[in-house]
């Protein structure tokens, strides 16, 4: 298990991208499945960064990776505002340009590029998303 604090601004995503991207390499995820943790991480920070942190200077997020022999997990912990992208509806990709709704593509994509993402408000302990990436064995 290996944690990172960082300060809640879009010019540190860099180094998240590169502390997860170390994380799951070393618990042996291919590089396909790195690419699609980097994405998911950079999207949820981003997230949180926009929504959570809106407006606020000052805002942190703790990012853990920890993993096992079948998963690879990414815990984001903020104390911004609560926002459960988890109840985001999916995009409609039917809709016109025009009625198409703003936002939600992050939220999307985090969704089909993880296997499991769960959210979960904890009240003053602020807000907990968890990114799971089940880890392919070689075949």
């Amino acid at each position: 298990m290996r944690t990172l604090i960082f300060p809640a601004q879009f010019g540190q995503l860099e180094i998240v991208r590169q502390f997860t991207r170390q994380a799951a390499a070393d618990a042996g995820l291919d590089e396909r499945s790195i690419c699609a943790v980097e994405m998911a991480v950079d999207e949820a920070c981003s997230n949180i960064i926009e929504h959570a942190y809106e407006g606020m200077r000052d805002g942190e997020i703790e990012c853990t990776c920890e993993y096992d022999k079948e998963s690879f997990i990414v815990i984001l912990r903020d104390h911004g505002r609560a926002f459960d992208m988890l109840k985001v509806p999916e995009p409609d990709f039917d809709a016109s340009l025009e009625e198409r709704q703003v936002g939600g593509l992050g939220v999307y994509l985090m969704r089909h590029l993880m296997d499991e993402v769960r959210y979960d408000h904890l009240g003053e302990a602020g807000n907990v998303l968890t990114l799971v990436k089940r880890i392919k064995k070689a075949k």
